[in-house]
């Protein structure tokens, strides 16, 4: 392989960790072992309102109880750091006007209300649910509609406001999936996702390339619930850091149980996860 083999897991920090997520860590950990490389564990905490207190701490206590211990993470430590998402908050919004100034992607004004109206005025039989994409853009209230002088005028009034990638239209984004293979996808089928949250935290859209990049992801293990995603990532990619950087992906199929997907009540319900510890929901106690 041409550079060292780095590899992570990404966890949040929202619950116990079930049986799917020991699968995706157990492939990145026996890939950077057989490689000679590092295993991360990076913990994706972004969202906080889904932040459940002692979480983080279970999700360490089930690798090591499984002897699968990062090579660098918040616990381990290492030159990459800081490995929370939440104590990286200030980098990301540099990368995200970097994007609005390359034109690949915009502030959005637009208030929940705005948003809740879109959904309803441009709900049809064909389409009952409406995305924020090309098609609807320049009927919202963001900089691609707004004059500069608008626009500057609500940054300086400190409006709330999200930052969006701005999907190209009628294009075919493509790459190759160490599982998969070839896989394309249309972008008129993509929808202007949010990189930067109001708060000023990064989407996973945003972040997860941003960290991969910064951290020297060389490979990144995930679950096939994240393929829909990947034409926005291979943009970013594209358009911050060059698609030569991106990481070698694997999107892992779904774990099926007798009815389908198998959920986290099938897993209470089947016996797994078997972990020496058991999670309890402090939300559940409270």
């Amino acid at each position: 392989m041409d550079k060292r083999v780095r590899v992570r897991f990404a966890p949040s920090p929202t619950g116990g960790l079930h049986l799917g997520g020991m699968r995706t860590v157990l492939y990145n950990y026996l890939f950077a072992k057989k490689n000679d490389g590092d295993f991360i564990l990076r913990i994706e905490d972004t969202d906080q309102s889904r932040y459940v207190a002692g979480a983080e701490e279970y999700i360490f206590n089930c690798l090591k109880w499984a002897g699968l211990e990062p090579t660098e993470s918040s616990v381990h430590g290492g030159n990459y750091g800081p490995y929370r998402q939440s104590e990286r908050k200030d980098l990301y919004r540099k990368y995200a006007e970097q994007l609005v100034k390359d034109g690949h992607a915009y502030y959005a004004f637009d208030t929940p209300e705005d948003l809740e109206k879109m959904r309803h005025d441009f709900k049809t039989d064909q389409n009952p649910s409406p995305q924020y994409d090309g098609s609807v853009r320049m009927k919202m209230r963001n900089s691609v509609l707004l004059s500069a002088d608008e626009t500057k005028k609500l940054l300086d009034e400190n409006v709330r406001h999200v930052i969006r990638i701005k999907i190209p239209e009628h294009e075919t984004v493509s790459f190759t999936d160490i599982i998969r293979g070839e896989v394309s996808f249309d972008t008129s089928t993509i929808d202007d996702k949010v990189l930067l949250k109001a708060d000023g935290m990064p989407t996973y859209h945003l972040a997860v390339v941003v960290d991969d990049h910064l951290m020297n992801i060389s490979h990144a293990f995930r679950g096939e619930e994240w393929l829909p995603s990947a034409p926005v990532h291979v943009l970013l990619w594209k358009y911050l850091f060059g698609l030569n950087e991106m990481p070698q992906w694997a999107h892992l199929p779904l774990i099926l149980g007798p009815n389908g997907k198998l959920s986290k009540r099938d897993g209470a319900k089947y016996g797994f996860p078997v972990f020496a510890m058991s999670w309890t929901d402090p939300k559940q106690m409270s």
